[in-house]
């Protein structure tokens, strides 16, 4: 790779004339202390700093340094792509490769390693002994581990971040802004914006937001206890679970024992190898998981079907105009993509094309009044599609995007704060399990704010009382997501009626934790009809329950007991934006 060079460093045009030079600090006080060096170091330690700065220009790769930067003579850095911000550092000792990027006001600091695709925003302090590995070896038991495939899912760390020395990031986490994380942590999973974290794994303390000495929420502690227990039995089981819906005979994931491979289950195995074990599941290289699932993809719809299935054919507006299994594969393999550091190889093409008057008619022409699920999903759909092919650099037709979110807020019922009605064999039931799918693939996957909040709450809230779908022995992982995603987003935005919230969600949570089957997982749970997955424990049943459990437990305060955060379908933050 070529080295460009953004804006020519200050040493490179010589001091400013309010430096100070200090003759008698030796060079080692810089290697150590770089942020001295703007305004003590003497004309020779200048010259010499911007001769180790052309030897970076000069050799392979792309270099771009920021005003006022400082890379230590003895930092070890052989970048593939190296760009500081201003005013930005690497100290003494430090070893950086791959492909780093800085804001401004970037410390490295002494002996710090930081490799693979590594990106900083501003003012961020990393202390000495740090390391930050953007990589991953293979384990699998077929190779030895130095001939095993790397793969790299990237590290991403916000604004106004300190971490603190003797601390490892580890492959595919992004760490939010104003984070602070306690020296000697391991940080396996994402952290969001403002969390104090420490420990092995890091968890969450507190909200750096809050004062000192805050205790949890009143009630929660013996539930929080629970809480941690229940995941160390889940991490603990996890591979057996995995195991015993592996098929070695076709090479795929059944959902369960005794029921034909589908793609779903492959892409449920990996959401819950990366909640639980911060991994790829164990049967395959992770380069062969992306390999399998980025070939299903049809190239000329950029659509999914089943294993064996015809290529499915997309409607007007893109996406197939049925809730089947393609129109979810949307969703369930372009998000274990992005959890495995890949993306689809083709966009999603008709979606793509979609202009906004056939959005439009599509939009009018969807099941609102009796199948709101059905319209909901299919927005989702779509939604994801959109977003898909934004991350991967694919534009769609100019308003499109744009278009959706104008019809959703001109048609939310300002009663209900939904889209649809109820009806009279089911109640709310359609129109709040449509609500959850199409806000989870438009407001909350694109970081918007949801119509009528405090609305929403109440319907969703009148709704969970309804005993025909959460009397007990009658709830199912769907009826529980579809009201617990609701209240949580519509949380961020108010706090209407939040005792009943959390009251509701204690209630679930304490029973939600009494259906993991030991080494097998969760059951999906009933459904009126007796289709789909059932009671029996299975890979859709404990993917979405772990994800339930996360959201009521977050709810109540205590979600970072379980040491373990969503990042796929039920990511709790937007999806990534930028391009994958």
């Amino acid at each position: 790779m070529g080295h460009s060079l953004a804006r020519a460093p200050t040493s490179a045009r010589g001091p400013s004339e309010d430096h100070v030079n200090h003759p008698s600090h030796d060079d080692g006080l810089f290697e150590h202390c770089p942020w001295l060096f703007a305004g003590q170091a003497s004309d020779r330690q200048r010259a010499a700093q911007e001769q180790r700065q052309k030897r970076l220009f000069a050799a392979p790769g792309e270099v771009r340094l920021g005003e006022d930067c400082f890379v230590a003579e003895s930092a070890a850095v052989y970048p593939d792509v190296l760009h500081l911000g201003d005013r930005s550092y690497i100290a003494a000792q430090a070893y950086v490769t791959g492909e780093i990027r800085t804001g401004a006001d970037c410390t490295v600091n002494p002996f710090t390693v930081v490799r693979g695709t590594v990106t900083l925003g501003d003012g961020v302090r990393i202390g000495a002994h740090t390391s930050l590995l953007a990589f991953n070896h293979g384990f699998a038991p077929g190779l030895p581990v130095h001939r095993q495939p790397v793969t790299s899912r990237g590290i991403t760390v916000g604004d106004d971040v300190w971490i603190g020395s003797h601390v490892v990031v580890l492959d595919g986490v992004t760490i939010g802004d104003h984070c602070v994380i306690g020296a000697g942590a391991v940080v396996t999973k994402d952290l969001p914006a403002w969390t104090v974290a420490a420990g092995n794994p890091a968890r969450r303390i507190r909200d750096r937001r809050e004062p000192h000495g805050a205790e949890r929420p009143a009630g929660t502690q013996a539930l929080a206890e629970r809480l941690a227990s229940f995941a160390d039995t889940a991490r603990a089981q996890a591979a057996g679970l995995l195991d015993r819906s592996w098929r070695p005979d076709t090479g795929r994931y059944a959902d369960r024992p005794g029921t034909e491979p589908t793609v779903r289950a492959h892409c449920d195995a990996v959401e819950i190898a990366d909640l639980l074990l911060g991994d790829v599941p164990p049967h395959l290289p992770a380069a062969e998981h992306v390999e399998r699932l980025r070939a299903l993809q049809d190239p000329a719809t950029g659509l999914v079907p089943e294993y064996g299935a015809a290529p499915p054919l997309p409607g007007p507006a893109g996406v197939p105009e049925d809730d089947g299994a393609a129109a979810y594969h949307v969703l369930c393999v372009g998000y274990a993509l992005q959890l495995l550091g890949s993306s689809f190889a083709h966009p999603v093409h008709a979606v793509r094309t979609t202009t906004p008057g056939r959005l439009v008619r599509q939009l009018e022409a969807l099941p609102w009044r009796d199948r709101a699920w059905h319209a909901g999903a299919w927005v989702d759909s779509w939604a994801t599609a959109a977003h898909g092919n934004r991350r991967a650099g694919v534009s769609g037709a100019p308003g499109a995007l744009e278009t959706l979110f104008g019809w959703l807020h001109t048609h939310a019922d300002p009663w209900t704060g939904m889209w649809g009605s109820p009806t009279r064999e089911a109640g709310r039931l359609q129109m709040v399990n449509g609500y959850y799918r199409l806000t989870r693939g438009s407001f909350a996957q694109f970081g918007l704010p949801v119509p009528y909040p405090e609305r929403v709450i109440d319907t969703v809230l009148d709704h969970a009382r309804d005993p025909r779908h959460f009397a007990p022995g009658r709830e199912n992982a769907c009826n529980v997501l579809d009201v617990i995603h609701p209240l949580w987003l519509c949380a961020r935005q108010t706090t209407h009626r939040g005792e009943e919230a959390r009251a509701w969600a204690a209630g679930r949570l304490s029973a939600a934790l009494g259906r993991w089957h030991p080494g097998q997982g969760f059951g999906f749970g009933p459904t009126s009809d007796g289709t789909g997955p059932g009671r029996e424990p299975g890979l859709q049943g404990t993917e979405m329950w772990l994800a339930i459990v996360w959201l009521l437990a977050d709810v109540l305060g205590v979600a970072d007991v379980l040491g373990y955060r969503p990042r796929g379908i039920h990511r709790p933050e937007p999806a990534p934006a930028g391009k994958a």
